[in-house]
């Protein structure tokens, strides 16, 4: 047991590192070569790259570290042993990749930028799958969180927004229109990574709850059951209009499963009445594990 949990530990950290690979190809690879800046420490790092020369892993390593002692004397010491492995991690491969890369792989800077959100949402997100972090702005919005009201997802846009606009005042080298272009490629990269991060975390696992009332109940129940291999719940109800007694079906299935259930309704009783709403995660048997 020891050892299958130390193989299961080994390969968690081994996905999170490749999950930062790509994250740090993005940038040292596609955005930072053609300067275009994006969201997060990373983006910070690289400004003051652009700025000073100053390699962005050391940066980056810089203002994790800081964060991270901040958070730990505000919020207490909640952080785990992978955010940190992370922005180490991280830090390692930035400085690493920047050294060895020195020109851009695509020549143009609207593809970079494209290719460069979508290998950095691709990264971040595999590393999230395993409970992994890359530090940042997040550590940021859980502060603020503490004290005002406002949602993380807020704040780190709003962080993210100010950052890429900062590159304005820092590529001093480009005429206005050309630092204005920059900017509109780092808004363009921010969000294919954010959606690239919410592709690779939901994607074909994004479930969906189903009510079924139905009169043939047992037999969709038991279809379903048989076809899908999914669990049904059954609870007994009142329509308050027609005061009669009715069973109501229960079932949580995966996105792509919704056809095969639609399927068996109208087989069996085309007159159901469903609704269907899809769900932020499910956890269990069949679906997904809780991750630490």
């Amino acid at each position: 047991m020891q050892t299958k949990s130390l193989l299961k530990t080994l390969r968690s950290y081994f996905i999170i590192a490749f999950g930062l690979f790509l994250y740090t190809l993005a940038w040292t690879a596609f955005l930072i070569p053609h300067k275009i800046t994006g969201g997060g420490v990373s983006g910070v790092g690289t400004l003051i790259y652009f700025a000073t020369g100053f390699p962005v892993g050391y940066s980056y390593f810089i203002i994790n570290i800081f964060l991270i002692l901040l958070a730990i004397k505000i919020l207490g010491a909640n952080f785990g042993v992978k955010t940190i492995f992370g922005i180490i991690t991280a830090s390692i491969l930035l400085s690493t990749l920047q050294t060895l890369i020195k020109l851009p792989i695509v020549d143009d800077k609207f593809m970079s930028a494209i290719i460069g959100g979508i290998l950095s949402g691709v990264g971040i997100g595999i590393t999230f799958t395993q409970g992994g972090s890359s530090g940042g702005t997040d550590i940021i919005a859980m502060i603020i969180n503490k004290y005002r009201n406002i949602s993380p997802g807020k704040v780190i846009l709003y962080i993210d927004v100010f950052i890429i606009g900062s590159a304005f005042l820092v590529l001093l080298d480009q005429d206005p229109v050309k630092r204005i272009e920059t900017i509109v490629y780092g808004y363009v990269s921010m969000s294919i990574t954010a959606y690239a991060i919410d592709a690779v975390l939901s994607g074909n696992r994004q479930s969906v709850q189903i009510f079924i009332f139905s009169k043939q109940y047992a037999a969709i129940a038991d279809r379903i059951t048989h076809d899908i291999q999914r669990g049904v719940t059954l609870m007994d109800g009142k329509g308050w209009y027609t005061k009669e007694q009715q069973t109501v079906l229960i079932t949580l299935v995966r996105k792509h499963e919704v056809n095969d259930v639609y399927r068996i309704i109208k087989e069996l009783d085309s007159e159901a009445f469903i609704s269907v709403a899809n769900v932020m995660g499910v956890y269990g048997q069949g679906f997904e594990r809780i991750r630490s």
